[in-house]
């Protein structure tokens, strides 16, 4: 196992040696977090089991008809955000990337959707990459009257791939967005004791239980009490199962994905993403995993 986790981090020799150089704590951190997902093995495939109406009662939880009117906004700027990625020469959807994924259909619609209706101020997210999901975040937020962004990212050891972070967003919201350079093991703690209470918590950086179960725990004793969770790819892990063994009063749904193309790698072509929103008064879980 240990054996495995050093071939897939010495696949770049020379960029690992700068990374160290530059900061070998980080680099620790890296190493003890990709031993640990050789180490969870992932989740069996069908683990989870999506509700083919998420959509429906993601806003019957937020006292909402759907569709709502956020939905028709939300395809206009897809196709926006689509056709000027296209004319950068960034292809979207999965592997696009290096290995990962562009936020797909549904997630990103979940997110607008989320702070459309319940207007947080303060989001945090973690994973950048091309920041498709980043942009939707901030053009939501603009579009409620103002709001602020933090994104942790420890971007990929081969520096050929840095041009891209962020490049959905490009220099747009200056003022409201902060990108923070390091792991969520290192970052994250930090942040969420100095922003106050977060309305919504966005995770897509390491998909590993052991990453996943942190980055929850943290995130959710930092939300206000109507906050929201959204966690990407859940299917490759059980750290959502586990967080909803370990705490209470929230409702959840678990959801399919919506790629643009199909994404061999996952068991049903698509993948599955899930929601978690706070509900202080609320003991009953809904949903199914």
């Amino acid at each position: 196992m240990l054996g495995k986790a050093v071939r897939g981090l010495l696949r770049n020799p020379v960029g690992i040696t700068a990374a160290i150089v530059s900061d070998p704590l980080e680099s620790w951190i890296a190493f003890q977090e990709r031993l640990a997902e050789y180490r969870d093995g992932g989740a069996p495939p069908g683990m989870y089991h999506a509700d083919p109406n998420w959509e429906r009662r993601l806003h019957e939880l937020l006292n909402v008809s759907s569709p709502c009117t956020a939905t028709a906004e939300f395809w206009m700027l897809w196709d926006s955000v689509k056709e000027e990625l296209e004319a950068k020469g960034i292809r979207v959807g999965p592997m696009s990337y290096k290995g990962w994924n562009d936020g797909d259909l549904g997630l990103l619609r979940s997110i607008w959707c989320l702070i459309k209706h319940r207007r947080p101020t303060k989001v945090v997210e973690t994973g950048v990459g091309h920041g498709v999901t980043t942009r939707f975040i901030l053009e939501a937020l603009k579009s409620n009257g103002g709001g602020h962004l933090w994104s942790i990212d420890y971007p990929p050891l081969d520096t050929t791939w840095h041009a891209q972070i962020g490049i959905a967003v490009g220099n747009r919201f200056a003022d409201q967005w902060t990108y923070i350079r390091g792991s969520s093991r290192r970052r994250l703690p930090a942040l969420l004791s100095s922003t106050g209470p977060v309305g919504l918590f966005v995770h897509d950086s390491l998909h590993s239980a052991n990453n996943v179960r942190f980055e929850l725990a943290e995130a959710w004793s930092a939300l206000t009490p109507d906050g929201a969770i959204v966690v990407d790819d859940i299917d490759c892990n059980r750290g959502f199962q586990l967080f909803m063994r370990s705490f209470d009063g929230y409702q959840y749904l678990v959801c399919e994905s919506e790629p643009v193309h199909a994404d061999p790698r996952r068991f049903n072509k698509k993948g599955q993403f899930g929601i978690i929103v706070k509900a202080a008064a609320a003991q009953d879980k809904v949903g199914s995993a």
